[in-house]
Parts: C-alpha cells; sequence; structure tokens
C-alpha cells in the first residue's frame, strides 16, 4: 500500500518512556539477565485475596456479559460513598463515570472538553501521559516549572486567554511530593478568577508518608469546574485489573460516556464487583503496604543523603526523583545495560530536569539494597560521566 502515512495526532505523541524501559528490562529478565526494574510504577504487592475472591464469585455467578457503559450502578455507588467519606466530595451517581483504568479516564475528560488551540498546564515535571493525551485532544501543553523547594509554581505566570485546564497531582509522580492546601488553595483561586477547569490525578491519594491528602473538587466553588480522576491500580495493588474513575460534573461524565460507549463499551464487568471489595472490604492490606513503601523510601532517602545527591521531597506515592548528575537518558542507558538496572530519565516527564531520573521502589527490599550497591559502583567505576566535584 502506497498511503502509509499516520494520523497527525499520533504523529505528535512518543510511546510511554516508562513502559518502554520497563518493555526493555523484561526482554532482559526473558535472557536470563539479572535485572531489577524499577522504572515502572507498579506495587510488587498481589492484590487482595479478597479482592480476587469478589471477581471470581462474580464471574461463576455470571457477571460476564455487558456492563452499562457507565458502570455497574453498585459499583458507582460504591464509588459515591467513599468520595463523600474520604474526600469530602458531595457527588451524586450521575457525576461518576467508570473506566478501564485512570489513564483512560485522563484521556476521555480530555477528549471530552478541549478543543484545537486550547492551553493545558502542566507543571513540570509531570506524569508522562498527561501531555500526550493533551496533544491527542489538539490541546497545546504549557509547561510551568516548580520554584526550587517543589512547593509552589508561578502559574499564574502562564495563565492566557487560551487556557483551558490546569492538570495536578498529589500525591505526585515523578515527585513524590504532596500538595498542600494552600497551593491548591492558589489553583482554586486562578480557576475561578480566570474560568479554568482542573484535573486532580488522585491515584496516589492513599500512598502518604508526610503531609495530608486533599480533593480540590472539595474547595468552595471548585466542583463544578473539577474532574478527579482516580483509580483501584496503585492503592490496591490492581494494575492489571484497568480500574478506574472520573468524577465531574454531569454534563461532562456525559461527553465522556459517548466516548467510551463507542471506545471500550464499559470496563470489565466482574473487574466492576471486585472493586466494589476493594472500596468496602478490610482495608489493612492499604496499610501493610504503606508501611512497606516506607521503610523502602527510608532506606533510599538515607542512602542517596549519604551520596550528597539532591533529591525531591518523597512525601507519598512510591518514587523517589533525585538529580544524578549527568544526561538522564545517557544515565538511564548505562546502568541499565552495564549494571541491569531500569530507572526512567527525567526527560519523559517534562523539560527542566535533563539530569534527573525517577526511581520507584514498587520494589522489594532487596531489590533496592542491591540496586543501591550497583549505583555506588556505577558511579565509582564510571564517574567520568558524571560531574561531581
Amino acid at each position: 500500500m502506497k498511503n502509509k502515512k499516520i494520523s497527525e495526532r499520533v504523529e505528535r505523541i512518543k510511546p510511554s518512556a516508562t513502559l518502554r524501559i520497563s518493555g526493555i528490562a523484561k526482554e532482559l529478565k526473558a535472557k536470563g539477565e539479572d535485572v531489577i526494574d524499577m522504572s515502572v510504577g507498579e506495587p510488587d504487592f498481589n492484590t487482595p485475596e479478597n479482592i480476587i475472591n469478589a471477581g471470581i464469585k462474580a464471574m461463576k455467578e455470571g457477571k460476564t456479559k455487558y456492563a452499562p457503559t457507565k458502570g455497574v450502578p453498585e459499583l458507582i455507588e460504591a464509588i459515591v460513598e467513599k468520595l463523600r467519606k474520604d474526600n469530602g466530595i458531595k457527588a451524586e451517581d450521575e457525576n461518576v463515570i467508570v473506566t478501564s483504568g485512570a489513564k483512560y479516564a485522563v484521556y476521555e475528560a480530555m477528549m471530552a472538553i478541549l478543543n484545537k488551540g486550547d492551553e493545558v498546564v502542566l507543571l513540570d515535571p509531570s506524569w508522562v501521559s498527561y501531555e500526550a493525551c493533551a496533544l491527542l485532544a489538539d490541546a497545546k501543553p504549557i509547561w510551568v516549572a516548580y520554584y526550587e523547594d517543589f512547593r509552589d509554581a508561578p502559574i499564574e505566570e502562564y495563565i492566557s486567554k487560551k487556557t483551558k485546564l490546569i492538570v495536578i497531582n498529589s500525591p505526585n509522580n515523578p515527585l513524590g511530593i504532596v500538595y498542600s492546601k494552600e497551593f491548591l488553595k492558589k489553583i482554586r483561586d486562578l480557576a475561578l478568577d480566570y474560568d479554568i477547569f482542573v484535573m486532580s490525578d488522585e491515584i496516589y491519594e492513599k500512598i502518604i508518608f508526610e503531609g495530608e491528602h486533599h480533593s480540590i473538587a472539595s474547595f468552595d466553588d471548585m466542583f463544578e469546574r473539577t474532574i478527579t480522576i482516580n483509580g483501584f491500580s496503585k492503592t490496591y495493588a490492581m494494575t492489571g485489573w484497568r480500574l478506574g474513575y472520573a468524577v465531574a460534573p454531569e454534563w461532562i461524565i456525559k461527553e465522556m460516556n459517548k466516548i467510551q460507549s463507542h471506545s471500550i463499551s464499559s470496563p470489565t464487568t466482574f473487574v466492576q464487583y471486585a472493586g466494589i471489595e476493594a472500596l468496602k472490604g478490610d482495608q489493612s492490606f492499604v496499610k501493610r503496604m504503606v508501611s512497606e513503601f516506607k521503610r523502602r523510601r527510608d532506606f533510599l532517602i538515607d542512602e542517596f543523603s549519604e551520596m550528597d545527591l539532591e533529591f525531591a521531597p518523597p512525601e507519598g506515592a512510591f518514587y523517589i526523583f533525585v538529580n544524578v548528575e549527568m544526561n538522564s537518558e545517557k544515565f538511564c542507558q548505562e546502568f541499565l545495560e552495564r549494571y541491569h538496572v531500569a530507572t526512567t530519565p527525567g526527560t519523559a516527564f517534562g523539560r527542566q530536569f535533563n539530569n534527573w531520573v525517577r526511581v520507584s521502589y514498587a520494589t522489594s527490599f532487596e531489590n533496592i539494597k542491591e540496586m543501591i550497591e550497583r549505583f555506588k559502583k556505577f558511579r565509582k567505576r564510571e564517574k567520568n560521566l558524571f560531574r561531581l566535584s
């Protein structure tokens, strides 16, 4: 076929850097190499048994047919109850759509509200897929760098007549920071003053070590201009189940539902019943997992501090974003090829952090200790690559 040109919207985006690097790590593992994968944002815990059993039970009960496009009513009701109890968001059933993962909720929401030429404010660095989703929706990403302490950013300097959406993520990927109530109030004020939407990705809300999670949709006058994104992948170790949701004004949910009806139809039916058990069942697993993540985080803080390396304050999620003092893409390539450790370059997350890498500690403590040993050997043997004093 002569006409092989792909669409312009697809040409604008690159494959997910995190999934690409994780794929290379898996290929090396398949060849028998001793690879430590610290690139992917996936809890190394298995999904709790009560959730697995709920999914099996649903299948055995015949819940394997088409579900309502927007999600099964029982799960939507459980989400509404959770939002009111945990987040102070006064949502109703009509404000919720269940999606195949939180990432798809981000995609649907941007496709539903953005037009060609609209500007989307992204804080630099941000999770890799926000930019891609904005570009697929024909919008223009506007990158805003944080101040040095990562506590604030001059967003107000980048607002224009074309600004349609500000995207926030707390706890943050890749930084691990937890946004303060004061910073969120600043964003609220900007949204109200300039008539802007806010997308609040809260997928890591339960994985917090310091600080407190706040949902901006619960702030005065913000529900009608906020799209809250959440899901089950991180909190309940359900990455492969692909289950997420969005909360927004009813008119936005209706438009997202149009997209869903013509794309995936609905999330997998029996998976949604597992989601009900996740929300309503025993939550002790979450506390145990977060406690273990904190233990790993504390170890990495001590080790990187001892090496006198700069890093963002990891207060939540399961990442530490660290300045490796050399080009991040070169570092990640060398570290993976020579020392068989997969990390993600800072260049994947924005424009300002070319010498930084994201290290995911969603892997065993033993792997983390071994990674540190390999990292020290890398610095010692390849010190000519580093800008060390």
